[in-house]
């Protein structure tokens, strides 16, 4: 697909993996160097992302009249900055709680920005033909990062303390901005915002935060496919620190076998990323999404009979298989269904929607699963939330607008100019 491509592609990759290596470093770090409380590390854990999803909402209107590219590179250069305060705080005795929310706030907040501004960025740079296994490209990099990352990061920590992997990851970041500015591609114009036959060339105004989900629930296929990612994802997600207490505290696993029963598992996803176009090819999108999008939701349940010794742990590795590939297999074809089905006035907006959507979703079932396993068990609430997870295909869109682009040419509505 190009030598620009692979540019962009070799910038994800190493922000990706440098991601990967400091996978869970700030509540590891509150918890050896600050020695945080559990309440204290749920708080870093939940309320850092949530915050950053809200400042990224009104950055999007910003950054929809915008080129993309200095976009992410100034937004790769805010992580690194926010993240290389970690190392100089605690090189100097200086580190604290607050600190190590607001990096989280502003990483997640600039993550946000920057996957909006690619997303933009990718519909422009390759072809609408290829778009599908660029993205495929994205998610195999994405779970071989999970895969490899945390492990490697665990044993740097031991070996030479808490904050290595934090200073990894900043200078992935600074490693991602420099291929970014690699790409000689020129860049096309950002949209421009009209109204009333005259082009506007201020900020635009507050009514441009609610256009990405305006633009989204009133599409016949990305509303229910919006719907239904929110759930399943948040459900997935939420399900993730109980089972850790399950493993850990509950069932005795030892901490190796707890990091092989989540690290294993991703390799799923490069196979599930490199089927994605022959199944799509083969079967059709509507299938991918009623099919798949039904597979990836039925086998968190099996999480909920989980018992110890070697059968539990491969009957983690076995479900967390199952839900990866399918995973990994549906979300390709969902981001290339996103992109073609938005305009290009509006896909920075409608990208900052989904993932603000979905970080909140994750935060408040999150929140709600922690209080429900403090009630009950946390075996029950796994079960309750595998439930749950069974009834989400039924928000699944069926229809011949599965496989129609979206409205490209339709013109931008006219906005407030405040």
């Amino acid at each position: 697909m190009g030598r620009d491509f692979g540019w962009l592609w070799a910038a994800y990759a190493v922000s990706a993996y440098g991601s990967g290596l400091g996978f869970g470093a700030l509540p590891l770090i509150a918890v050896q160097v600050l020695h945080a409380g559990p309440a204290e590390v749920s708080v870093l854990a939940a309320t850092g992302p949530a915050v950053g999803a809200l400042i990224a909402l009104p950055l999007a209107p910003w950054v929809e009249f915008r080129r993309k590219r200095p976009v992410m590179v100034a937004m790769d250069l805010a992580r690194c900055a926010a993240m290389a305060t970690v190392p100089l705080a605690y090189a100097f005795g200086r580190l604290g709680l607050g600190q190590l929310l607001a990096v989280s706030a502003v990483v997640a907040a600039a993550k946000i920005a920057f996957g909006a501004a690619s997303g933009a960025h990718l519909k422009a740079l390759v072809r609408p033909e290829d778009l599908l296994v660029a993205n495929a490209r994205f998610e195999s990099t994405t779970w071989s990062s999970i895969a490899i990352g945390p492990p490697l990061g665990g044993a740097a920590i031991a070996s030479f303390g808490p904050v290595v992997t934090v200073v990894a990851d900043a200078l992935s970041y600074l490693l991602s901005a420099l291929g970014i500015t690699a790409i000689r591609t020129v860049e096309q114009p950002p949209p421009q915002r009209s109204g009333r036959g005259t082009r506007v060339h201020r900020r635009p105004a507050g009514g441009g935060l609610l256009d990405g989900w305006r633009h989204v629930f009133t599409d016949p296929s990305l509303r229910p496919l919006y719907l239904n990612n929110l759930l399943v994802s948040g459900l997935i997600m939420a399900t993730e620190p109980l089972l850790a207490v399950l493993l850990l505290r509950q069932l005795a696993f030892p901490a190796w076998q707890y990091g092989l029963a989540f690290a294993a598992p991703c390799l799923g996803g490069l196979l599930g990323s490199r089927l994605a176009r022959r199944v799509v090819d083969r079967h059709g999108r509507a299938w991918v999404f009623r099919t798949i999008g039904t597979l990836r939701a039925v086998w968190l349940l099996g999480l909920a009979f989980v018992r110890p010794g070697p059968i539990g742990l491969l009957t983690v590795i076995a479900v967390e298989l199952a839900i990866i590939v399918n995973m990994s297999l549906y979300t390709p074809v969902l981001a290339t269904h996103r992109l073609e089905r938005t305009p290009e006035h509006l896909l920075t907006r409608t990208l900052t929607a989904w993932s603000v959507g979905q970080q909140l979703t994750i935060a408040v079932l999150t929140t709600l699963a922690g209080l429900l396993a403090a009630l009950t068990t946390p075996r029950t609430t796994i079960a309750l939330a595998g439930l749950l997870a069974l009834a989400t295909p039924l928000l699944l869109p069926r229809g011949h607008h599965l496989t129609a682009p979206g409205p490209e040419a339709a013109p931008a509505p006219t906005p407030a100019t405040g």
